[in-house]
């Protein structure tokens, strides 16, 4: 089996933290370790160092490499810009084909937090086998809540058992549903949170892009000359650059004929708002969440994150403060969604240096 860890994406919704030199999933927000190393630590104990690859931005090589360097430097594989989840992971699958393209490869987000992790090693390792069997593979979440934050998929026919976790068909995906239906989603029983966590062999992701995204196969096919070469990177630069954004979900899951989803439980979050960070740290008395120094007159429910200074407040309630060298965010806890609008506008009115 081989790993592809996904660790490009730009994380604006925990800014002023994530910016665009430090992204997310190269930070330390919820436990010492980054939530990449995280990554990479969860699959240690299954996965060999020499067949974990990452898919990240040319700009996090450097970093990424400090970060895991167990792994061979050639396996950080950099991106000239990104374009989704489709076109990374496409372009992980070119490189691991020169090395088997019969091989299994598991597909990981960087910047989810996993709590079982011993759970989610037995059901890669079941999944795993369903894999090498020709499926698309992914693994869904039972779901907690009504959620409208997350995609759900929705599970079909019963097919087997395999090391004790359900195998079912997949029927249906549904992209971050508004309350109402998510609701109607988690009383119906039927459906799982959609963890973009996802097993295949590298031949059967290639066909499937080749069958439904064939402009992006094109291009893939166009690179794999290139590689190892001495025309890698300008090869790949020039294409990369005409390659159109794309989801896996929407441009492979929702259309592929073959789709498997296997029910776990093992903990999982992902870091998508500092709502989520509020949920996964230790709160207070008060219902508070401090990382750094506060000092509070009837505060409660709040989030405060300010690791370099203290942080004083007076009849706060269900807020989010973060204060960071050069900038300080203040907003209700159930607005964080909308921190991404704030990154908009400083991109519209050329306050690049807060990015």
């Amino acid at each position: 089996m081989y790993a592809l860890i996904l660790a490009g994406g730009s994380g604006t919704r925990l800014w002023p933290c994530s910016r665009r030199d430090c992204p997310k999933q190269l930070l330390n927000l919820v436990s010492e370790r980054t939530m990449l190393q995280e990554t990479y630590d969860r699959i240690k104990l299954l996965i060999p160092d020499d067949k974990v690859f990452v898919v990240t931005n040319e700009d996090y090589v450097r970093i990424v490499r400090e970060q895991l360097p167990q792994i061979p430097p050639g396996n950080v594989i950099g991106e000239p810009e990104g374009h989704n989840t489709a076109p990374c992971i496409g372009l992980g699958a070119l490189y691991l084909k020169r090395l088997d393209p019969e091989g299994v490869m598991v597909s990981l987000h960087a910047d989810h937090i996993i709590k079982k992790e011993a759970e989610l090693r037995r059901a890669l390792k079941a999944a795993a086998k369903v894999a090498e069997e020709g499926h698309l593979v992914t693994l869904g979440i039972k779901p907690t809540c009504p959620e409208t934050g997350y995609g759900y998929i929705q599970r079909g026919t019963a097919l087997r058992v395999v090391d004790g976790h359900d195998v079912y068909r997949a029927k249906r995906f549904t992209e971050k549903p508004d309350r109402a239906t998510a609701v109607k989603f988690i009383e119906s029983g039927d459906y799982l949170w959609n963890s973009g966590i996802f097993l295949w062999r590298i031949s059967a992701i290639l066909r499937e892009i080749e069958r439904l995204m064939p402009d992006l196969y094109g291009k893939l096919m166009e690179i794999e000359p290139a590689l190892g070469t001495s025309e890698e990177r300008e090869v790949l630069g020039r294409v990369w650059a005409a390659v159109e954004d794309e989801s896996i979900d929407v441009g492979i899951m929702e259309r592929a004929d073959d789709v498997v989803v296997i029910p776990v439980d093992i903990g999982w979050s992902d870091i998508g708002s500092w709502a989520t960070v509020y949920d996964l740290l230790p709160a207070d008395e008060e219902g508070n969440v401090v990382v750094g120094e506060h000092l509070g007159v009837e505060t409660t429910g709040s989030l405060i994150y300010s690791p370099k200074r203290l942080i004083a407040t007076v009849g706060v309630k269900d807020m989010v403060i973060v204060d960071t060298d050069d900038a300080l965010l203040v907003c209700p806890k159930d607005r964080v969604q909308d921190v991404k609008k704030l990154v908009d506008i400083l991109k519209r009115i050329g306050k690049d240096k807060y990015l």
